[in-house]
């Protein structure tokens, strides 16, 4: 149970992060759920309750990220769940595209560990966010990949360096989520069909799937720089 625990959740408007959020509360935590989208915050806070406050942040922006973990003061859980899955061919893909990706899904966690830890519990937690082109090669996913690469490293190094607190790091495969909204929905459905004929378990995952493993990590209090998959045995295949 999470009775009297303080979780922050970035990128927690929606997807993993939101359901996250919601499980936690279930448990009995207070959430701190943040991201750029303030629509969303409002739409997530509202399903959340009483139990829950909404922050806009721009994760790419350091200072801002400085000045969020001022304001928020003590916790005990960080999650950064970010789910950006953006990417193309490797000679056909404006550099540009690539810094953007790094400065999302890289630089985002960094920052948020950086300035969040100083905040956190001894005996508290943080959750990052990698992915299974980290470990399975994929053509149009040579950015990506080596970010997820990159955090799962880093998540692992800080294990070391941040003990007691533990860091632990998330490997989702594809999962069903609002990350993938700007796919026309034919062409979605097609691409999730494809890959659960593909996974031993014949399906993709749902948030629910992902939330669970990271609640999972903040309770067991034995667990430390693991990398835990979440995939449906995507890297078998």
């Amino acid at each position: 149970m999470l009775q009297n625990q303080k979780l922050i959740i970035i990128d927690g408007s929606s997807g993993i992060g939101l359901e996250t959020a919601k499980q936690a509360i279930a448990l009995g935590a207070e959430v701190i759920i943040a991201s750029r989208s303030e629509h969303k915050l409002l739409s997530a806070k509202e399903q959340l309750g009483p139990k829950a406050a909404a922050y806009t942040l721009d994760t790419t922006d350091e200072r801002q990220v400085q000045a969020f973990f001022e304001k928020v003061g003590a916790f005990d859980h960080l999650v950064v769940s970010a789910a950006e899955t953006s990417g193309g061919p490797f000679l056909q893909t404006d550099t540009a595209q690539a810094r953007k990706l790094f400065e999302n899904k890289f630089w985002g966690q960094y920052y948020a560990a950086k300035y969040g830890a100083p905040n956190i519990s001894k005996n508290g937690s943080i959750t990052l966010f990698s992915g299974v082109v980290a470990y399975k090669a994929m053509v149009g996913s040579s950015a990506l990949g080596a970010i997820n690469a990159a955090v799962s490293n880093l998540g692992q190094t800080l294990a070391l360096e941040l003990a007691p607190i533990r860091v632990n790091i998330v490997f989702p495969g594809i999962i069903d989520t609002p990350s993938r909204s700007k796919m026309p929905e034919d062409a979605r459905n097609q691409f999730y069909e494809t890959v659960a004929g593909k996974l031993p378990v014949k399906r993709v995952g749902k948030a629910e799937d992902v939330a669970q493993s990271v609640l999972y990590l903040i309770q067991n209090g034995f667990v430390t720089g693991t990398v835990l998959h979440v995939e449906g045995g995507h890297i078998l295949t």
